[in-house]
């Protein structure tokens, strides 16, 4: 006798719902991540192999559809090794639930999760320098409404070093403006965190409240031209025009890819040059891993040790002979060329 087939429907209605959003209660864009993976597999399922969504069935996902689904991913919707791995990620979690739920659809489930995930490159971190943050702050114009709301956005990624969701979403009950000013977010997983705020910010956003008489709580602090809260999309174009327009003073912003996470890196950096410790720092932007933290500590290391080797000029140690005399004025007009284009980068 032939078993009986599992539907998918109901275990993807059942993840969906239960498992990631009441039981784990998953970030919000960890659940639309989701939901978007099941969407696009759906779809291939149905132009690749004929199976429209209600016929699909648990057992007619098999790690060779799935191979074939993440190539599909990559050669048609041009997705690149980080997207591909959101989606494995999110087929893992779906079939870990699955085999909880069905023991005889463990060894299905198991094969799944043995799909890898690509090795992806680590990019280097993009953050801006002390005149870089400046140029972008003074870009608003601030002789407007918009151009004031603009800077106080900018001011306050920088010295919080907050997401875009994070600063969206932010109501005017997460600002305390007192003696000991700060604000709290509720970031990824849930996790509170409390960042205090500079002095300049905080008059900055006094000064934004009074001018559009915000009540205490209830309202988002960041509204657009309509009087809606912000959403992260128009803040990451915020980013970007103000970056470009500021680069017009600026050349060297010309040769920098700034976000609103370079923004969220800036902060960090800037800290940790400040002296501020690393755990310190792991608090202010709310990092699950202090491996993600340190990721600050090696690149600012790097530099520092690539300016100490570029610029460092040996000098001898006593007389010596002609030969040791000669490799020393080598490594000496060597190491010139070097400082000169060290400061010819540090010019531009």
């Amino acid at each position: 006798m032939t078993p009986s087939k599992h539907p998918l429907g109901p275990y993807l209605r059942r993840f969906l719902i239960e498992e990631t959003l009441l039981d784990r209660n998953l970030a919000l864009n960890t659940q639309k991540s989701y939901r978007d993976a099941f969407v696009q597999l759906l779809r291939f399922t149905k132009d690749r192999h004929g199976i429209s969504p209600e016929d699909l069935t648990v057992e007619d996902v098999t790690p060779t559809v799935l191979r074939d689904f993440m190539g599909y991913l990559q050669k048609h919707r041009g997705n690149g090794d980080n997207t591909r791995n959101q989606r494995l990620a999110a087929l893992h979690a779906f079939f870990r639930f699955i085999a909880r739920e069905t023991p005889e659809l463990v060894h299905q489930s198991s094969q799944v999760n043995a799909l890898p995930m690509r090795k992806t490159v680590t990019k280097s971190i993009p953050y801006l320098e002390k005149d870089e943050i400046e140029a972008v702050l003074e870009s608003p114009d601030r002789s407007t409404a918009q151009g004031r709301r603009d800077h106080a956005l900018l001011l306050f990624l920088y010295n919080t070093g907050a997401r875009a969701d994070e600063a969206a979403q932010l109501p005017t009950s997460g600002l305390d403006l007192s003696r000991n000013p700060y604000v709290k977010f509720v970031g990824k997983g849930q996790k509170e965190r409390v960042c205090p705020l500079w002095p300049q910010t905080v008059t900055v956003l006094k000064a934004l409240f009074e001018e559009r008489a915000l009540a205490a709580s209830g309202i988002h602090v960041f509204l657009n031209c309509r009087g809606k809260p912000m959403t992260r999309f128009g803040i990451r174009s915020l980013v970007k025009r103000t970056v470009a327009r500021a680069a017009e003073r600026l050349p060297s912003l010309r040769l920098k890819k700034i976000s609103t996470h370079g923004i969220r890196h800036t902060t960090a950096v800037h800290l940790l040059r400040a002296g501020v410790d690393i755990n310190t720092i792991r608090a202010w932007l709310g990092h699950v891993s202090i491996d993600t933290t340190n990721r600050y500590a090696e690149a600012d290391l790097e530099m520092k040790a690539e300016a100490l080797r570029t610029t460092s000029i040996p000098v001898p140690r006593g007389p010596g002979s002609w030969e040791e005399k000669r490799k020393t004025l080598m490594a000496f007009l060597g190491s010139l060329g070097r400082t000169t284009e060290l400061c010819g980068h540090l010019k531009d």
